[in-house]
């Protein structure tokens, strides 16, 4: 049972992140609406599956500590997204996903450092390799390959996003999956209306079913990883949830008719063995 939560989420994140590629290039939807639109979506849906599963949520939650979390949370996720997007708009889908990928090597050696039931320090290493085999893969006539405006979102998922991970699973000592998605979604709602409010008129009509496909999606797929967090830890959920990138690249080449790389699918079969590694050790 613990397995089907990081697959499931797994799935249905690759599927959001193909449709949301699908929405910003081919509906021409920019950044700024997807991000404006997107989540008073997620808030809704997960209101939704408050409302019929009806996990707990008080006052008596909101202490100083988590008070603090819940806003780095916010803040996180909403910077987090907004350069994200802009990425995604102007790069390819494969390419965002291997950057995505080596967010989660410093996550599981922060997991290790703050968390003693998943420490283990030779996931040190083999994180180097696997940070090693993406430089790779990204090497190009003698020099590192990344779209220019992709190095902002390659900056922030090796240096801060990963903490995200490490507060959310504090997070979830005290809340339900669910009431931490609706209270996070529910803010980050209000400040993404707030700055992009006035990108709403120009919102695609031909958009509006893949924007709502997408955020149901990605909605269950968040609620569900941070279950996955809660039973079974990070390591355990970045192993499976590798799965991702992995069905998002090869969608990416069958679907969105990216080209191929050897170089990339090597790299990325090295990443996924190493934190399979590091699970298995």
């Amino acid at each position: 049972m613990p397995l089907l939560y990081p697959v499931a989420a797994a799935v249905l994140q690759a599927a959001s992140q193909t449709i949301d590629k699908v929405t910003l290039n081919v509906k021409r939807v920019t950044y700024k609406v997807y991000n404006v639109i997107s989540f008073p979506l997620i808030f809704f849906f997960t209101l939704i599956a408050f409302l019929i599963f009806r996990p707990a949520l008080s006052m008596s939650q909101f202490t100083t500590l988590n008070t603090i979390l819940i806003t780095a949370a916010i803040v996180l996720g909403v910077i987090t997204n907004a350069i994200y997007y802009k990425a995604l708009k102007n790069d390819k889908l494969s390419e965002m996903q291997a950057i995505g990928l080596l967010s989660k090597i410093p996550l599981i050696i922060f997991a290790g450092i703050f968390f003693i039931e998943e420490r283990n320090y030779i996931t040190m290493i083999l994180a180097s390799i696997a940070a090693l085999s993406l430089i790779w893969s990204h090497w190009e006539r003698h020099h590192f390959h990344v779209a220019k405006r992709t190095w902002p979102f390659l900056i922030w998922v090796l240096i801060v996003s990963p903490f995200g991970g490490i507060i959310a699973k504090e997070l979830l000592k005290t809340f339900n999956p669910i009431s931490l998605h609706l209270v996070t979604s529910f803010f980050q709602a209000i400040i993404f209306f707030s700055i992009y409010r006035k990108n709403l008129k120009s919102v695609p009509k031909k958009a509006v079913a893949l924007l709502l496909l997408t955020n149901l999606l990605t909605s269950a797929a968040w609620i569900l990883q941070y279950f996955s967090y809660q039973i079974s830890g990070i390591v355990f959920t970045v192993l499976i949830l590798s799965l991702q990138p992995l069905l998002i690249y090869f969608t990416s080449i069958f679907y969105l008719k990216e080209k191929p790389n050897k170089k990339k699918i090597i790299s990325f079969i090295i990443i996924l063995l190493a934190i399979i590694t590091s699970q298995i050790i």
